[in-house]
């Protein structure tokens, strides 16, 4: 279970709705709106990116809550430019102990 005075990544994976395109040439002026709503949840970006595929952009985020993230992403979706799908994110070292917790786990039965 993380520390909830650690901070956790999300991946958010967004495609632009049919507002967000009508309205695209405000497209820097609302990432600029993101980065200030993170912020003011205690959070941060670390990565944007607009990207070719089923999604039109990912942001990567460091949020101090799983709330915090939650009050970011509503927010978002209530603006109506972009779609979000929100992936909680794991580095190697978080990964590595999952693991561990589960091989320990693995174990104890037998």
């Amino acid at each position: 279970m993380p520390d909830r005075g650690t901070p956790q990544r999300y991946i958010s994976l967004m495609r632009l709705t049919a507002k967000g395109l009508a309205e695209l040439a405000d497209s820097a002026g609302r990432r600029q709106l993101s980065e200030e709503r993170v912020a003011a949840l205690g959070g941060r970006s670390i990565a944007f990116y607009a990207v070719l595929g089923a999604y039109d952009f990912v942001q990567v985020f460091e949020m101090p809550s799983v709330e915090a993230m939650m009050q970011y992403v509503l927010t978002a979706r209530r603006d109506g430019h972009v779609d979000p799908l929100i992936l909680p994110a794991f580095d190697a070292q978080a990964y590595g102990g999952i693991i561990g917790r589960i091989q320990a786990t693995d174990t104890l039965g037998t």
